[in-house]
């Protein structure tokens, strides 16, 4: 049900809008308020899905009403009711943050329009804040070894600045997972992650990924396309695996990060774009350099800060707490209760050589759960997780 609350001074007015509303829906819990001080406190005490707010009133003016919710409930859709002469402070009430505007006396149709696409838009913030927590909650940083608790503090240091990143480590060591937390404590939070795999990417491609086509660059470019250094404008741009990127895509990259702007494939036309590029790597980019497959001048662009991701083996005593973590978010996926590990299980996993790193630890904790006795055993780990 939608709560909603109808702030008007004029008696006839208020009770036409509820009337209109009352009749609409079933779905439309109403609330009333009889001037701007009356309505912000009805604010303040309660949650409401969307108000409707005149802008000439007593006390407080619809403007100072909307600009006083805006701080404490932002995400409160506001409908302003404007008399006749009211249609210039409506629309700036707009810039302000309303949803959108109703004349006196209300349309039905335009009313009844604008109260659903409100409604809508809220439902939409809501989910999208769900789904965030969901996000952050997927990128969780398990662990309390030092060499985690390391990686953390630095994090803490780093993901305020603009400063460009390069995380280092084997396959499976979570460097996503520390991109991720770089880009969420960041300035640039609220901004697009767009992430860029250049290993899964043909070479004669990765251009045309990274930086867009005009239509007619090349056959298949059958209209104009933004690249993921546009689509990461304001925000983090992850460059997983870019060890593996060609030497001309490096080129262009370099010049990117140099001038802050790009070109699209088959245009000469320059894009600004403010981008923080994190990227990650499973290669000895030192040695790439000396075999002359990477550039050294993008390394020192990449590397201002280096961040080396440490392997499953060398943090053993991370491995019940993944486990625990693991296990309670495969019990939720999968729809089942969740099962604890014996102790001598636990002993057994951290003795085990754990070559995929963390990814290898989750699928062999999924296999157990599903695989496992109601409390998995040391004889279920060596049943099951052996190679």
């Amino acid at each position: 049900m939608s709560k909603i609350l109808v702030i008007e001074d004029e008696a006839a007015i208020r009770r036409v809008l509820v009337k209109i509303l009352s009749e609409e829906s079933d779905q439309y819990q109403l609330e009333e308020a009889e001037n701007g001080s009356s309505g912000l406190d009805h604010i303040k005490k309660n949650d409401y899905d969307l108000v409707l707010c005149d802008i000439k009133m007593p006390k407080m003016d619809g403007v100072e009403v909307l600009q006083e919710a805006r701080k404490i409930k932002p995400e409160i859709p506001f409908i302003m009711i404007s008399g006749h002469g009211d249609l210039d402070t409506a629309v700036q009430t707009m810039r302000l943050g309303a949803f959108d505007y109703i004349s006196k006396p209300p349309d039905l149709n335009r009313l009844l329009t604008t109260v659903r696409n409100a409604l809508d838009r809220k439902e939409l913030v809501v989910e999208n804040k769900i789904l965030k927590k969901k996000v952050s909650k997927s990128f969780e940083m398990v662990g309390e070894s030092p060499e985690i608790k390391s990686i953390q503090e630095m994090i803490e240091k780093v993901a305020p600045t603009d400063a460009r990143v390069l995380i280092t480590g084997s396959n499976g060591t979570g460097k996503e997972l520390v991109a991720h937390w770089i880009h969420q404590k960041s300035a640039r939070a609220a901004g697009p992650f767009i992430e860029v795999n250049c290993a899964a990417i043909p070479s004669e491609l990765i251009e045309s990924e990274l930086f867009g086509h005009v239509k007619g660059a090349f056959t298949s470019a059958v209209k104009d396309r933004a690249g993921k250094f546009e689509t990461a404008n304001n925000g983090t741009l992850f460059l997983d695996e870019i060890g593996d990127m060609s030497l001309s895509a490096q080129a262009k990259v370099l010049r990117a990060l140099q001038e802050n702007k790009i070109s699209r494939v088959g245009s000469d036309k320059d894009i600004k774009v403010d981008v923080r590029v994190v990227a990650a790597t499973n290669k000895d980019l030192q040695k790439e350099i000396e075999d002359g497959k990477f550039r050294e001048d993008l390394y020192h662009r990449l590397a201002v800060i280096l961040i080396k991701v440490p392997s499953l083996n060398d943090r053993r005593d991370d491995i019940p707490l993944l486990v625990s973590h693991f296990a309670g978010k495969i019990a939720e996926e999968q729809g089942i209760s969740p099962k604890q590990f014996s102790k001598k299980a636990l002993a057994k996993l951290q003795d085990y050589n754990w070559t995929g790193n963390i990814r290898e630890l989750r699928n062999v904790v999924e296999r157990l759960i599903i695989l496992g006795g109601k409390e998995v055993s040391e004889e279920d780990v060596e049943l099951f997780a052996s190679k």
